[in-house]
């Protein structure tokens, strides 16, 4: 299993479209075969800027999902409301402390 890290950027009047447009499908990306864990992450200095943090089981599942009809309607409707270029990070946990 690793993490993915996806940092998004939007202009102030394009975050309630991008917020309504996540609420409508983010059950759909958390059952998505191979994602366990799904969260939405915004920066406490800059509202703008919103994070998403995942688990997917392997990357073959995240290419799948990278590639499925969910993933180009959702995307779609995100691309077009960023202020800046997407950045994104796959991970692997080197250490967990409890």
């Amino acid at each position: 299993m690793f993490k993915r890290i996806v940092k998004m950027s939007f202009d102030i009047d394009k975050i309630d479209l991008f917020l309504e447009n996540f609420n409508n499908n983010k059950k759909k990306i958390q059952n998505f075969e191979g994602c366990h864990y799904l969260e939405l992450l915004r920066d406490k200095n800059n509202p703008s800027i919103f994070f998403t943090y995942s688990y997917w089981e392997s990357e073959s599942h995240l290419e799948a999902y990278k590639n499925s009809d969910l993933f180009k309607t959702v995307w779609k409707k995100t691309k077009i409301l960023f202020n800046n270029k997407p950045e994104a990070w796959s991970v692997d946990t080197v250490e967990s402390l409890p």
